[in-house]
């Protein structure tokens, strides 16, 4: 992937060339007016002075006009809602009226059509509403995929009850901490579930916590079947319960009220709670199918958790507000996606972090290009698998999209550039409220002015990525978590002028000069050693391609008596097929000396959140220690060749003595 900074020799001359032939062309046909001729003379001195300018504006035309279509579409969606003040609950109605006996989810042979996913949702409003709850509440949700683990929380919401997606990989004390975070007065908690949720109840500091248990039917016709001592058989509850109208509820919840707790992935600590209004999630969940084109009669195939705003929120949202076919599963898993997809005669799909390079590594069959689809979107394609999985896939469109749970600094690459996680039109870059500042990419700070504020980055730069935050707006609003000390962390004030507030994204960003932004890094994830600064992002590109798309986490590591941070690699290798040698002369070969990692762990696996986030942070605590880390460790001999890191190399490099 190469990114375009300028233009090259022939581009420029063509461009002066076709300038030259157009403004011939309009010169004939308004020669007889002195005015017109000598005010087309003045644009076509500046035109031919600056044919970069006028490469880019005529290249990008088709792509902005497209964009600015479905950004209008949105916007006048997001503006509509507000005004009737529906919230999302209100929309499924509507939805649902329209098309009661079409398939709203699907999973294996279990089906909810509109009708039905409405009348479970009622019920559960009904329940809880009989239970004392009200509008405000908090109430936990910790259960895995099912096509009923919707209907609970949009139940729930339509009296009110703010619910909080628990992440189904949490266990003990981070399990707690996100209950707790979320102030939840109750629990509920899928029956495979069950005994990971009883582990922590027991500790005397929940036992305040009410607990509701639902089950399959296939888990009650089980032999194993156990319902925790002190929890309610919710399941066998709403089986007995009556639907009551809840309109006057449902009418009663606005657009800016709290809907859910989505948590942030804890990949550098413990979770963090971040609010999820109705309209922020009908912003995430909209904006993506205006951007992307998702049509309502599509079929989208969802093999993502539902805890998490991919697969919660972006995933769920075209069924409930757009009226489309959602297909689940379970668990992602590489040998029966495009299966799946063929099932199901999904149309379109979704993809987060590293699922792309999963299913390039499984062996090729004939289910690889008979499926229908015409659409891959989400977040993390990297660039240097793009083409590949395009090709090998028969994917016509890939829309990547760039944003997070949180966040207000959102874009989409809506035009299938190879490697672009979304663009700005050049003639609106000053307005857009997402911006990339002058950044300290060691610090993450951003770099201020004389006067105190920061500037913008030229094409080719490195900077942050920050999103103006103006609470009037949909698009632009930050509600933050329900921590209010990490929220205003996350904040920069004084950004472009005194007063202004900014969302700090954590992101470093690269554009070119067409408007594409390109990630590069996370902020603190790149390091510096031997003066220079080393991008993570591009020394894991280099070492997947080269070891044949294993999983790979680089980062750096401090060694006393040195400073900065000397590279690390963690490259998951179970069956032990990592050929040192190979991967000596490939990093060699594409590296310069700074950046090659003095040292490499090869791991059974690496250990991930349950969205395939790496968890790099444990990985750099633990650093190079051979004596807590059991994993081989090889260390960048002064040949250029990884080896066994021995006790006498490991020592030297404790006293500084190892001649670096």
């Amino acid at each position: 992937m190469s990114i375009l900074l300028e233009l090259n020799f022939k581009q420029k001359n063509a461009t002066r060339l076709i300038t030259a032939i157009g403004g011939f062309s309009a010169y004939l046909l308004i020669k007889d007016s002195t005015k017109l001729s000598m005010a087309l003379g003045a644009i076509m001195a500046l035109m031919l002075r600056n044919p970069t300018i006028v490469y880019v504006l005529f290249i990008t035309i088709p792509r902005d006009l497209t964009a600015a279509y479905r950004f209008l579409k949105l916007n006048v969606f997001l503006y509509y809602m507000e005004y009737k003040k529906w919230s999302l609950a209100r929309i499924f109605q509507e939805k649902y009226r329209s098309t009661p006996n079409k398939c709203c989810f699907v999973m294996g042979e279990r089906k909810l059509t509109f009708q039905e996913m409405e009348e479970f949702s009622n019920k559960v409003g009904t329940y809880f509403l009989g239970k004392g709850f009200r509008c405000g509440d908090c109430v936990a949700l910790f259960m895995e995929t099912r096509p009923e683990y919707v209907g609970l929380w949009l139940g729930l919401s339509k009296i009110g009850i703010i619910t909080a997606l628990i992440n189904s990989n949490q266990r003990r004390e981070t399990l707690k901490h996100s209950i707790e975070a979320a102030k939840a007065k109750a629990i509920i908690v899928g029956t495979e579930l069950a005994p990971i949720l009883k582990d922590v109840w027991q500790n005397e500091d929940l036992k305040w916590l009410s607990i509701f248990q639902f089950s399959d039917e296939e888990q009650r016709d089980n032999d194993n079947f156990d319902l925790i001592k002190e929890a309610v058989d919710l399941t066998a509850d709403l089986k007995q319960q009556i639907p009551q109208n809840l309109q006057v509820y449902i009418e009663q919840c606005k657009p800016k009220d709290t809907l859910l707790y989505v948590y942030t992935s804890g990949t550098t600590g413990l979770p963090k709670a971040a609010v999820i209004t109705n309209l922020r999630f009908l912003f995430i969940a909209a904006g993506t199918h205006y951007m992307v084109a998702i049509k309502p009669n599509d079929i989208v195939y969802n093999a993502l958790p539902l805890y998490h705003t991919a697969g919660g929120i972006i995933g769920v949202g075209n069924a409930l507000i757009f009226g489309c076919t959602v297909a689940l599963r379970k668990k992602f898993s590489a040998s029966n996606f495009w299966k799946d997809c063929i099932k199901y005669k999904a149309t379109a799909a979704q993809y987060i972090g590293e699922l792309c390079r999963y299913l390039l590594t499984t062996p090729r069959k004939p289910e690889d290009t008979l499926h229908n689809l015409r659409l891959m979107y989400g977040n993390g394609l990297r660039p240097q698998i793009w083409s590949q999985f395009t090709t090998r896939f028969n994917i016509p469109n890939i829309g990547e999209l760039y944003g997070s749970t949180e966040g207000n600094s959102n874009l989409a690459n809506v035009a299938n550039q190879v490697g672009a996680v979304g663009f700005i039109p050049i003639v609106a870059r000053t307005l857009y409220p997402v911006q990339v500042i002058r950044v300290d990419e060691e610090s993450g700070e951003p770099i201020r002015n004389h006067n105190g504020l920061c500037e913008r980055c030229a094409a080719g730069e490195t900077g942050l990525l920050v999103g103006k935050v103006d609470p009037r707006r949909a698009v632009t609003s930050f509600h933050g978590y329900a921590d209010q000390k990490a929220s205003e962390k996350k904040l920069l004030r004084n950004v472009f002028k005194k007063g202004d507030v900014y969302f700090n994204s954590g992101d470093l960003i690269v554009v070119d000069i067409l408007g594409y932004f390109y990630f590069k890094d996370r902020t603190g994830d790149t390091f510096r050693w031997r003066g220079e600064n080393v991008s993570t992002q591009e020394v894991e590109a280099i070492i997947t391609n080269v070891i044949g798309l294993q999983d790979c986490v680089v980062y750096g590591v401090e060694i006393p008596h040195i400073e900065g941070k000397a590279g690390m690699a963690a490259i998951e290798d179970p069956e032990h097929k990592v050929d040192l040698n190979h991967l000596s002369v490939g990093i060699r070969g594409s590296l310069p000396s700074y950046a090659q990692p003095l040292f490499i762990r090869l791991m059974a696996e690496i250990p991930r959140t349950g969205t395939f986030k790496m968890k790099k942070r444990e990985l750099m605590l633990q650093s190079f220690n051979i004596h807590k880390i059991s994993d081989p460790i090889y260390y960048l001999n002064k040949d250029g060749v990884y080896r066994p890191l021995s006790e006498e190399q490991y020592q030297l490099l404790l006293d500084g003595k190892a001649g670096l």
